[in-house]
């Protein structure tokens, strides 16, 4: 490799990089890969699993009475313990740190995507939210365990993410052939050396197509988050202006409500039933969205619009990357 090929690839790695993409640097992928296939990753979830469960066994023998408390600790010390591990040598913050960074700077064009489903949506949850069974099982719910469920309804949307996107990556490398490759790299450190190289897109290596497949999960994930978080709020504010106490206490059979049991409620005129009732809508919510982006035609040809040339571009300049790290000195 030349100094002037050196150079550009040092380029085209630092936008790797920029652009949530680590694994598209061979090395990085190498290591990942060998951490992954080796005995010592069986032995770090062995001990993350270890702990979890001695965490959930301590709290429940410490509240006997609230053997649910040990579970959703154990759940919860697993996951975290799991993300830190990932974040850590999966290298998942700097894909999670262009996922925000693009999200919020294109917001004026989430818009239109989420009005599509919006009403249908709305029209769903607020059914829900004036439903006395919907009362009775989120509001008296332990809070742990409306953790628990949000929780629940995550991981189900993840999946549900996690089936469809590898499709939509490999229809991604279909696209990006001949001179296309050239047009893709414009703007991006490989443009001047994809008309130099013979830059034809192989297949994207094992951990390169999952690292797209990521990139697409958080960005689909913060965009879910932020609808949740909008109906979050509208539920609150809903539920304070035409549900009285009176009514809430008909649907839930108690004898009065409670307080918010936080700092915020001393300053929030918030009931804790109307707090757990919108955390749990709002999470179903969000399920909901997640299912209706899988499945929805137009809705997908939308979104993907958004983000194709940016995987468009991750695959022409993986190509160019690949040629000039072969090409001979």
């Amino acid at each position: 490799m030349t100094a002037a090929d050196a150079s550009t690839a040092e380029q085209i790695e630092a936008w790797f990089d920029d652009h949530g993409l680590p694994y598209f640097t061979g090395d990085r992928a190498d290591t990942v890969e060998g951490w992954l296939s080796s005995k010592r990753i069986v032995a770090v979830i062995v001990l993350i699993i270890g702990v979890s469960v001695a965490a959930g066994f301590a709290v429940g023998a410490a509240w006997s009475d609230r053997g649910s408390l040990g579970t959703a600790v154990g759940v919860l010390t697993f996951f975290v313990l799991l993300g830190l591990f990932a974040g850590r040598l999966l290298q998942m913050g700097t894909m999670l740190r262009w996922a925000v960074r693009r999200t919020f700077s294109s917001l004026g064009l989430m818009f239109p995507l989420l009005t599509r489903a919006l009403p249908l949506l709305l029209l769903a949850v607020t059914f829900l939210f004036i439903n006395a069974e919907v009362w009775q099982v989120a509001a008296l719910m332990p809070r742990h365990v409306l953790w628990l469920a949000v929780g629940f309804f995550a991981v189900i949307a993840a999946v549900f993410l996690l089936v469809r996107l590898p499709e939509e990556v490999r229809e991604v490398e279909r696209e990006v052939v001949g001179p296309r490759v050239v047009e893709c790299c414009a703007g991006t450190p490989a443009e001047d050396a994809a008309r130099l190289v013979s830059a034809e897109p192989a297949d994207l290596p094992r951990f390169a197509r999952v690292n797209l497949v990521l990139v697409l999960l958080f960005n689909q994930a913060i965009q879910v988050l932020l609808l949740s978080l909008g109906l979050f709020a509208f539920f609150l504010v809903f539920g304070s202006l035409t549900i009285p106490d009176s009514t809430i206490i008909a649907w839930t059979q108690q004898d009065a409500v409670t307080a918010l049991p936080s700092r915020l409620g001393q300053h929030v005129p918030i009931t804790n039933e109307l707090w757990q009732v919108s955390v749990f809508l709002s999470a179903f919510a969000g399920l909901y969205f997640t299912v209706y982006a899988v499945t929805d035609e137009t809705y997908r040809s939308q979104f993907f619009a958004g983000v194709s040339t940016e995987l468009e571009q991750a695959v022409a300049v993986n190509a160019v990357y690949v040629s000039l790290t072969r090409e001979p000195s």
